[in-house]
């Protein structure tokens, strides 16, 4: 990392636990701004636009740069990148919270989102580096998942908790807090991972016009969702998405160092595992969103308690992590994949049957352990499968790029389900009470979503193949350095 790192002994367990913080910290700071919300717009004077924007200015920055932060660790180092990252994450997150003024506190999220963007691809890269092929990958990425998943159903908790008690600022200073002592265990324990893996340079071309792009993208989708598809913002932003990634496209079929390489999809299951990562990350964002809305304006629920109710669905998430690694040693990737997909869906089906007079324990409790429990089987199983057949050079960018499905699928995944959740309300709501006409938009999401991951369960043989391809080649040695999938 650094010249205090030089010549001690690697320890990839302590390595792993502060990789994983860096993790849990990025994600956590997705989800616990969004109970904190109304409380920041009262103290700082937000406007309704305005609150959404402290959400949506870290989400289009995260999405839209991680390409490009997975490239650079590449290229520049993944340590340096880590570390820089955890600083601009850290210093954006204390500026946000210190914010009295609207463009301030938004301009800091975006500066955080950018952080993170950096922060995630590096991380995952040097946990595949530390961790070779094997049962010790398997467990790491188990360890992986299981704080991907937490840090969403902790960022609600602790965000409902912090604004309660401290005020809506520590909600940022615990984000800034926890990155900092992240930073420090990086410098002491993350190792030096010698000279940048990959040669060339950054193309900066790609990057902006990737970057631009893909925010014009989710901003469509996100105007979509809550403008409609044919409003002015969505058709704008959509049209300029649609030029701008066509420029990037065909600037990388010329440049002699792309962004984004085509031997990342030559071989291995890479293409279809950043397409079923995106399905599931469609699923995930909408299971995050609409069960805490059920809670609140359907049960009468409280932030704080909106929030303890997650701790199931972040256990269960949990278990499913660390049971991956073990449920593809026995059946092979593919059918683990297979699995965790299934699972999720059956809990996803359960809850479209949730009623508008239920509770926590006879409506929310099995569904969510349920889905939560495929949620980590299935988080795993892809984070494995879109690293492998990847030359280690790439290893930041396929960490970039898989974290860039979630994201995009999720921004997409979210826009389409609210307004099919909108229209059934929509349709209740002339002869039902508002309660009822909600928890009929809810039950149609979550049916939605289940019929989702019913298609995203179909493309496992493909990716099953692309899979075997890869070990089979690695093992006549007819490819050059490849990774094998967790377990396998």
């Amino acid at each position: 990392m650094n010249g205090s790192s030089k010549g001690r002994a690697v320890r990839p367990g302590a390595a792993l636990a502060v990789l994983a913080g860096a993790q849990f910290a990025v994600v956590l700071s997705t989800s616990i701004v969004n109970v904190a919300l109304p409380a920041v717009r009262d103290g700082i004077g937000l406007s309704d636009a305005g609150m959404s924007w402290v959400v949506n200015a870290y989400g289009l920055a995260f999405g839209a740069l991680l390409l490009p932060g997975g490239r650079a660790a590449d290229l520049f180092g993944r340590p340096r990148v880590l570390l820089a990252g955890l600083t601009l994450f850290s210093a954006a997150a204390l500026v946000a919270g210190l914010a009295t003024a609207p463009w301030l506190l938004i301009t800091a999220r975006t500066l955080q989102g950018a952080g993170a963007a950096a922060v995630a691809p590096a991380a995952l890269a040097l946990v595949m580096q530390l961790h070779p092929p094997g049962p010790g990958r398997g467990r790491a990425l188990g360890v992986w998942g299981a704080v991907s998943g937490a840090g969403g159903a902790a960022g609600v908790l602790l965000g409902g908790v912090l604004t309660e008690s401290l005020g809506w600022p520590w909600v940022f200073h615990a984000s800034a807090a926890g990155a900092a002592l992240v930073l420090g265990g990086a410098v002491l324990l993350v190792p030096d991972a010698g000279a940048p893996a990959a040669g060339g340079r950054l193309d900066i071309g790609g990057t902006v016009t990737a970057a631009l792009g893909l925010t014009a993208l989710v901003h469509g989708f996100t105007a979509a969702g809550r403008s409609g598809w044919t409003s002015p913002m969505a058709l704008g932003s959509f049209t300029a998405a649609a030029v701008l990634l066509a420029c990037f496209l065909l600037r990388e079929r010329r440049h002699p160092h792309p962004l984004l390489p085509a031997r990342l999809f030559a071989a291995g299951p890479v293409a279809p595992a950043n397409l079923v990562m995106a399905l599931l990350g469609s699923v995930w964002v909408g299971l995050f969103f609409f069960l805490p809305l059920y809670q609140q304006q359907v049960l009468g629920a409280g932030p704080l308690v909106a929030g303890l109710s997650q701790l199931p669905l972040a256990a269960a998430n949990m278990a499913g992590s660390a049971l991956a690694p073990r449920l593809a040693a026995r059946t092979g990737p593919a059918a683990a994949l297979a699995t965790g997909l299934l699972v999720l869906a059956g809990g996803l089906l359960w809850l479209s049957r949730i009623s508008a007079d239920g509770t926590f324990a006879a409506d929310l409790l099995g569904p969510t352990l349920l889905a939560g429990l495929g949620l980590g089987i299935a988080f795993v199983q892809l984070t494995a499968a879109a690293v492998t057949g990847v030359p280690a050079a790439d290893a930041g960018l396929a960490g970039g790029l898989v974290n860039t499905s979630r994201q995009l699928g999720g921004a997409i995944g979210l826009a389409v389900l609210g307004s099919l959740a909108a229209s059934a309300t929509a349709r209740f709501a002339a002869h039902h009470p508002r309660p009822e006409a909600l928890t009929e938009g809810y039950r149609t999401a979550f049916l939605a979503s289940a019929l989702v991951l019913a298609a995203a369960t179909a493309l496992t043989p493909y990716l099953a193949r692309r899979t075997t391809a890869v070990a089979d080649a690695a093992l006549t040695g007819a490819t050059g350095p490849a990774t094998t999938p967790a377990g396998r």
